[in-house]
């Protein structure tokens, strides 16, 4: 019996190491005898096992139209310009940058039901294996991770678990979704791996979800938490297993599985784990030839000129746009023939961080284009960069941040900024303030889906920016989606909705 479970543990641990980002066979594991699944401690087949859990967080959130859309195109470091007909999308991408969005959006519904789909999935693991101790922890704390991003962006919604049974399940209030993410970790720390790993949930994943809900405490419960914030964030910190990469880069390239700084990524892969479509979303149609690109991009995604120019020419940062004159592979300038008359820069491909308008007739060039990750020479529309949810970076400001706001005049805050700020080449501070921090986790974290998050902590979310008006305080949360509220009678919309 023991030569067939070895057996069966092994199949499934190859199965993981040849396919990362596809789900383990779940009939490979019903044949694992059930009290080698309840007690196993062994971390490699506990790995294979939890596997699958991972698989759902890949789903849409690099993609368009869904989480990650909401969060930057709502905020002041990305837009999707109308060009004419192209990217009209019946205005939505509109909407959601003058703040004027509604319960009927797609990309609002679309990021609600990422979520629910993975918690539903996460839920259908836990009945499997959750009488395993150490495999309901790891699940129980990824579902935390999906319940930070749905407190983060909903706010008031169901808290739904392996034992829920109401079909039509109530919307929980957000301090109790707050306390729900919080009992999730605390309660699950002690089963959580001390040690690095990859794309996996470990104690100090946790901690930085920890790190996060804390921080925006004041946000979602009214109550600050920041010596809570700052003592999470600081036991990844003192670790030791994390470190900034001297190249700020290295982080975002094709294989960066082999960052020290990337605490927990979504692991995608062209041919496994697809949805990462960033050249796609960015790029001109032209940049095809730039990179090679198996497919022609859609010419959507570009920066605000005044968040472009929050960078000084000597940050190495700047180097996360594609901005200028564009080239072919071989070195040919790119020509736009259907450039628009009026575009100064004529048919030679520029992109300039200035952007003539919003809408209805953006000019097809305008706007730096997101270049923070690696697009590989003949990658196709899916790309094999893993996304960093969670860097080591992040977790320097969060503490800095947590510190500051108890003691403006901390020294150690400000020694966390300025290490951030020596690897990106720039000189460091002599004090803090509020405009400081914000601008630099801007900076530091453009594209990483965090800056909407940041601009309501630091109270600027509802300001004026370029080519809008300032927005209710109601805006700080999007609408419970429409097509939600018809078939679920006991969620409640949000107010202003």
């Amino acid at each position: 019996m023991k030569s067939r479970i070895n057996k069966i543990v092994t199949a499934a641990i190859v199965l993981v190491a040849l396919g990362a980002c596809e789900a383990p066979d779940q009939e490979l594991f019903s044949s694992i005898p059930k009290e080698i699944q309840d007690n196993t401690t062994d971390p490699t087949a506990l790995k294979a096992i939890a596997q699958s859990a991972y698989v759902p967080l890949i789903g849409t959130w690099g993609g368009h139209n869904s989480l990650w859309s909401m969060h930057e195109v709502s905020s002041d470091e990305m837009v999707i310009a109308q060009k004419g007909a192209d990217w009209e999308d019946g205005g939505q991408w509109i909407r959601m940058h003058r703040h004027q969005f509604n319960a009927t959006e797609q990309s609002i519904g679309n990021g609600w039901n990422y979520c629910y789909s993975a918690i539903g999935q996460l839920n259908n693991l836990l009945k499997t294996y959750g009488t395993n101790p150490l495999l309901r922890s790891e699940l129980e704390c990824v579902r935390a991770l999906v319940y930070l991003w749905l407190i983060d962006a909903y706010g008031n919604v169901p808290i739904v678990t392996e034992t829920s049974t109401d079909p039509t399940p109530p919307t929980n209030t957000r301090q109790e979704v707050f306390n729900f993410i919080e009992s999730s970790i605390l309660d699950n720390l002690d089963n959580l791996r001390q040690e690095k790993t990859y794309a996996t949930m470990n104690y100090y994943v946790a901690q930085t979800i920890l790190a996060k809900l804390y921080l925006n405490a004041q946000v979602y419960i009214g109550t600050a938490k920041n010596t809570e914030a700052a003592a999470a964030a600081n036991e990844v910190i003192t670790s030791g297993l994390y470190s900034l990469e001297s190249n700020y880069f290295d982080n975002f390239k094709t294989n960066n599985s082999g960052s020290n700084e990337n605490i927990f990524v979504i692991n995608y892969d062209e041919n496994n784990g697809g949805g990462f479509n960033l050249a796609q979303m960015t790029g001109h149609y032209l940049t095809q030839q730039t990179f090679n690109l198996q497919q022609q991009p859609w010419n959507g995604y570009a920066t605000l000129e005044d968040f472009y120019n929050s960078y000084s020419p000597t940050d190495a940062r700047r180097g996360s746009f594609l901005v200028g004159p564009q080239f072919s592979s071989t070195g040919v300038r790119l020509k736009d023939l259907s450039a628009e008359p009026g575009d100064p820069d004529g048919q030679d491909l520029t992109f300039t961080p200035a952007i003539n308008e919003l809408a209805p007739n953006s000019f097809r060039q305008a706007g730096a284009r997101v270049g923070k990750w690696e697009f590989r020479l003949g990658a196709g529309p899916n790309l094999s960069n893993d996304f960093p949810i969670f860097r080591y970076s992040d977790v320097l400001l969060m503490r800095a941040e947590a510190l500051w706001r108890t003691n403006p005049a901390s020294a150690e805050a400000l020694s966390l900024v300025n290490q951030v700020r020596a690897r990106a080449g720039v000189n460091p501070l002599g004090a803090l303030t509020a405009d400081d921090l914000l601008a630099e986790r801007g900076r530091e974290m453009f594209a990483e889906g965090y800056r909407r998050s940041d601009l309501i902590r630091f109270g600027k979310f509802n300001d004026a920016w370029w080519e809008k008006a300032a927005s209710a305080p109601f805006r700080r949360l999007f609408p419970i989606p429409q097509g939600q509220l018809l078939v679920n009678p006991d969620l409640v919309q949000n107010p202003g909705y």
